[in-house]
């Protein structure tokens, strides 16, 4: 049996794919820098690598025709190497990307959504058959202020223009669906929650969610750098992060991708928050 390489297997989506896809009796190969406290379902065979050395990948890779893959740095400097040894080995890729990626747009509105374009680009020409997950904002990305909510019940930060917040796993259940059928490639499937939220909305159904009053106070971008590197943020990341607060647009996009690929309706966030509140308390 062939088998399936979830390259980014550890974040908080990948985790989801290598778990959905041990439960559909998938071969499933796990890439993690330290696979031995990877924590990974049983079934799942972890293997070790680093996307900083595409030369080191071919083991990972060899037996594997299709790779799920998440970039997880600001730049695509190794990917061209990455993407070459990937080629040698399968013939299809499923990555994940963002659905700010405008296809008109010469320049993206930010430096993430510019490196997703980026990553795109790159891919279509590898020869790779290819399928873009263009996911909306994780919900899981509120589990960074987890800290701030358990010690005091307001989270601080810069506001960022709603959005569809999307849950992890339905975001994983698609990738599932494209890893193991035909008919997604060439693909941009924009993945969205079911309801367009702020920050203030999200902090809100989270402070529901522990039964205690939680509210968002909005910083100035001075301040919020400041608490970012003091939380040890690589200073690139946080530059990043603070451009995209800064010039995202608002987006009152609601698609139906996640239910007509899966069958089931997209999970709300009052959902992912419920399950997720003793991450909170």
């Amino acid at each position: 049996m062939s088998r399936i390489l979830v390259i980014g297997a550890t974040g908080n989506v990948g985790r989801q794919v290598v778990t959905q896809l041990v439960t559909t009796g998938a071969a499933v190969r796990a890439l993690a820098r330290e696979p031995a406290p990877a924590g990974l379902p049983e079934g799942a065979e972890v293997v070790g690598g680093d996307l900083t050395r595409p030369d080191a990948l071919e083991g990972a890779l060899a037996g594997s025709d299709t790779v799920f893959l998440i970039w997880p740095f600001l730049t695509t400097e190794d990917a061209p190497a990455v993407l070459e040894a990937t080629a040698r080995h399968a013939h299809r890729i499923v990555y994940l990307s963002s659905s700010g990626v405008n296809d008109d747009a010469e320049r993206q509105t930010d430096p993430i959504n510019q490196l997703h374009a980026d990553m795109e680009r790159l891919i279509e020409a590898s020869g790779l058959e290819w399928t873009f997950l263009r996911s909306n904002t994780l919900a899981s990305n509120a589990l960074g202020w987890a800290e701030q909510v358990r010690t005091t019940h307001v989270v601080r930060g810069p506001d960022m223009a709603a959005t569809a917040v999307i849950h992890e796993r339905d975001v994983a259940a698609v990738a599932v669906h494209a890893l193991t059928d035909d008919g997604h490639e060439g693909r941009k499937h924009v993945l969205t929650g079911p309801q367009v939220l702020g920050r203030a909305e999200q902090v809100h159904m989270i402070g529901d969610a522990i039964g205690h009053p939680t509210r968002f106070e909005e910083v100035p971008v001075a301040v919020a750098r400041q608490r970012m590197l003091a939380d040890g943020r690589p200073p690139a990341l946080v530059e990043a992060l603070l451009a995209s607060a800064d010039a995202r647009p608002e987006s009152h996009v609601i698609t139906s991708t996640v239910e007509e690929i899966t069958g089931a309706p997209a999970r709300t966030f009052r959902s992912w928050a419920e399950e997720h509140a003793h991450r909170f308390r």
